[in-house]
């Protein structure tokens, strides 16, 4: 009787969607796998968001739900709920702030709409948003309008299928004198109250101040933030349209670190790792991905010591798996590929 070993498993996973990605985000539920969503970026009003899972057996990514989004959306990101105790729940950020939740049976359906501008037909767009790890009901969203807002979520019983979920508006800042690109949370302080936009850093417990961590010296406007998920004085940061990656610490405001600069176009995405406070991932229009090991900080950080390029397109977007962290996601074109690290 001959005995097959266990399929290999392989290193790289590719999805194909019928149209060009851009937010894409790993879920965070340890009961569901390789699961991420996607979602289109269509220049007109109807998109999509898409729930793909990989399959172990067969390698090979299946769609889960597909459902209808107005206009494409900024970022997605699954509650993060690594215990698996809330409902199944996903929020996406476009014109306003959404939250869905995915039934048992595989549908999704929107729990709730979050709009600020109650009093006028004009609608800012949100450039980005925030879930807090701790407290998984205080979600913050950037907008255009210079604003970042503090949401407050409360998810009721169920109602048939789905959870009983509303928002109120916990705090509404002025944070900027120009758009708002980003915004993050710090696990500082135990996790719930500190958070940055590009980039100053606010506390939840004293709005009326606010530090300034780092200005572009050409007043470029910040486009991505991201805080070390191990070491909370660590944060990173990149300019619109820059090659370069700017690593901060909060204890010394506005003298970068580190500098991360073999990228040869302009970066659109940071990852720090989920587990080790010296890795970080940058991608960009060059095609690449880097992984960089910066545990020299302050001395400069020359090279990254992995390097991946998808030779069919520029990266828009990458993020590391928080519950699976061998693992990193890329989309560019159509595609998305999760990258065994």
């Amino acid at each position: 009787m001959s005995v097959h070993p266990p399929p290999k498993r392989k290193e790289i996973y590719k999805y194909s969607a019928p149209w060009t990605l851009y937010s894409m985000n790993w879920s965070v539920r340890p009961d569901k796998r390789f699961r991420l969503a996607v979602g289109s970026f269509v220049e007109e009003y109807n998109n999509k968001v898409q729930i793909v899972q990989l399959d172990e057996d067969t390698s090979e990514f299946v769609v889960r739900s597909t459902f209808d989004h107005p206009y494409p959306t900024t970022k997605i990101m699954w509650i993060p709920d690594s215990k698996g105790i809330y409902p199944d729940l996903l929020a996406t950020s476009g014109d306003y702030l959404r939250v869905w939740q995915q039934g048992a049976d595989g549908d999704t359906r929107m729990a709730c709409l979050l709009n600020n501008n109650k009093n006028s037909d004009f609608c800012a767009p949100l450039t980005s948003f925030d879930w807090n790890e701790v407290e998984p009901n205080l979600i913050g969203t950037s907008s255009i309008d210079t604003t970042c807002t503090i949401w407050g979520l409360e998810t009721g019983q169920m109602l048939g299928r789905v959870n009983v979920v509303s928002g109120h508006v916990k705090t509404q800042l002025i944070a900027h004198d120009k758009e708002v690109f980003d915004i993050a949370f710090s696990r500082a302080g135990g996790g719930r109250d500190m958070f940055a936009s590009v980039v100053r850093m606010f506390d939840l417990r004293h709005l009326e101040h606010s530090t300034i961590i780092y200005e572009d010296p050409a007043h470029t406007p910040l486009l991505r933030l991201a805080w070390n998920k191990q070491d909370p004085n660590y944060l990173s940061t990149v300019a619109m349209d820059a090659c370069e990656v700017i690593i901060l610490d909060v204890r010394v405001p506005c003298t970068p670190v580190a500098r991360l600069n073999n990228h040869r176009a302009c970066v659109n995405g940071i990852a720090w790792a989920p587990h080790s406070s010296v890795h970080i991932c940058t991608a960009g229009d060059d095609h690449q991905a880097l992984i960089w090991d910066v545990q020299q900080m302050p001395r400069a950080i020359e090279d990254p010591i992995l390097a991946y390029t998808a030779a069919e397109g520029e990266i828009n977007q990458i993020q590391w798996g928080a519950t699976q962290p061998d693992w990193i996601a890329i989309c560019y074109n159509k595609c998305l590929e999760i990258l065994r690290v």
